[in-house]
C-alpha cells in the first residue's frame, strides 16, 4: 500500500494562520460561549473570535509532544486561539484528520528546541515530513481509526456512568457525610486511625533506581478506583530515613494540589510523598474501603476546608480532626458489596478498553511506524 505514498514537509500541505489580534485580557476569559484555545485544548469561553472554519491546532509551548501524547486537535467553527497554538489550514490533498492522527502518533521531540520553555516553532513545525497518500487511503485510514476510537469513547462514557452510579449509592445510602442528615454516629479521624504525612528525598533524582517502591500521585489516576498495585518508580534504601514507609493494606489519601481527595489502598509496602497522608491502625468499627469512599464523596468539601496558598494542603491536624461518619457494619459491608459489584463491571470494560487501544495502537503503527 505503502509504496503509492508520497512524502512531503507539512509545510508544503498546509498554511499556518497567525492571529494579528489584540491579546485578550483575562477578564474577557469566560465571558461567552465562543471556545478560547491554548496549546492543550480549550481553557476558557469568550465573546470574541479570530477564526471561523475547520483547522488543525498544534500546540506550540506549554503542550507536550511525545507520542501519543495529543498535541494535534481539530476545531471547528468560530474559535479564539492565543499564541501558544499554531493554526493550520490544510490543502485539499490531505485530510486534515489524517494529519492530526498522524502528528499525535509521531514523536516530535527532535523538533523541539529551547531549554527553559520548549517550544516547536513555526520553522520546526513545517518542516515535519509527512506521508502523503492518495486521498481515498487517507479517508480509508481515518476510517478505521475512527471507528476504533469511537469503540474507546464509548466504553470510557460507560465508566463515567458507572462512577455516577457508585456516587449516586453511597448517597442514596448514607447522605452527605459532612452534613450527616441521617443522623450516623460520628467520631474523629484521628479516634478512628493514625495519620502519617508523608516525606520526599530531594532532589528525588538522587535517590531513584533502587527496590522500594515509591508512590506518586500519577500512579493512582488510572485503573483501579480502590486498590493501588504497583508503582513506576524505585527508590533506594538511603532515602527511607527522608520518606515515609508504610505496609501493604494501608489507606492514603492525596492531600494538597489539584489531586487533593484521591484515595487509594496499596497492596504492597511502599514510600509516600509528602503529598499523600497515610491512615493506618484503622478502628474496627469502620470498613477500609467504606472510609475511601466516604473520602472521596468529600472531595469538594476537603478542597473548601484547605488553607489558603498557592494550592490547596491538608495536614494531619486538620484530617485527624474530620468528623466521619460511622454506621453499623452490617450496612457499610452491605455497601461494599454493591460497589464490588460495580468496580467488577468496570474492570471489564478496562480491560475492553486495553484491548481495543491495543489494536489502535497497532493500526497507528501499521500506517505510520
Amino acid at each position: 500500500m505503502k509504496e503509492n505514498w508520497t512524502y512531503k514537509k507539512l509545510g508544503e500541505v498546509c498554511e499556518v494562520l497567525d492571529s494579528k489580534r489584540k491579546p485578550i485580557t483575562k477578564s474577557d476569559r469566560q465571558a461567552g460561549n465562543i471556545p478560547y484555545y491554548g496549546a492543550t485544548g480549550v481553557q476558557d469561553y469568550v465573546k470574541d473570535f479570530i477564526f471561523d472554519g475547520r483547522f488543525l491546532l498544534v500546540g506550540e509551548d506549554g503542550a507536550k509532544w511525545g507520542k501519543d501524547e495529543n498535541t494535534a486537535y481539530i476545531i471547528e467553527g468560530k474559535s479564539w486561539v492565543n499564541n501558544h497554538a499554531h493554526i493550520l489550514k490544510l490543502h485539499d490533498s490531505v485530510v486534515d484528520t489524517f494529519v492530526r492522527y498522524y502528528l499525535n502518533g509521531k514523536d516530535l521531540t527532535s523538533y523541539i528546541t529551547g531549554a527553559v520553555v520548549q517550544k516547536l516553532t513555526q520553522v520546526a513545525l513545517i518542516s515535519i515530513p509527512i506521508p502523503v497518500p492518495p486521498l481515498p487511503e487517507q479517508k480509508h485510514i481515518v476510517s478505521e481509526l475512527d471507528l476504533l476510537q469511537s469503540i474507546i469513547d464509548k466504553q470510557q462514557a460507560q465508566l463515567k456512568e458507572l462512577d455516577k452510579l457508585a456516587q449516586a449509592v453511597f448517597y442514596d445510602m448514607f447522605g452527605d457525610p459532612v452534613e450527616n442528615e441521617k443522623g450516623w454516629k460520628v467520631m474523629t479521624l484521628g479516634e478512628l486511625c493514625d495519620v502519617y504525612r508523608g516525606g520526599s528525598p530531594r532532589p528525588i533524582e538522587q535517590y531513584l533506581g533502587g527496590t522500594i517502591p515509591w508512590i506518586k500521585i500519577g500512579d493512582a489516576t488510572k485503573g483501579d478506583d480502590i486498590y493501588l498495585h504497583q508503582t513506576k518508580e524505585h527508590i533506594i534504601e538511603e532515602g527511607l530515613n527522608k520518606t515515609r514507609f508504610i505496609h501493604s493494606g494501608s489507606l492514603i489519601f492525596a492531600n494538597c494540589g489539584v489531586s487533593l481527595g484521591f484515595a487509594r489502598i496499596i497492596t504492597f509496602n511502599g514510600c509516600i510523598h509528602d503529598g499523600w497522608l497515610a491512615f493506618d491502625n484503622i478502628s474496627n468499627e469502620i470498613e477500609k474501603v467504606f472510609l475511601l469512599k466516604s473520602l472521596n464523596f468529600c472531595t469538594q468539601y476537603f478542597r473548601s476546608i484547605a488553607p489558603d496558598g498557592t494550592q490547596p494542603n491538608l495536614n494531619t491536624s486538620i484530617m485527624k480532626s474530620f468528623k466521619q461518619i460511622v454506621p453499623p457494619l452490617t450496612i457499610q459491608k452491605n455497601y461494599i458489596a454493591k460497589i464490588e459489584s460495580i468496580e467488577k463491571q468496570k474492570a471489564a470494560i478496562n480491560q475492553s478498553i486495553e484491548e481495543t487501544q491495543k489494536l489502535f495502537n497497532y493500526t497507528m503503527d501499521k500506517y505510520f511506524g
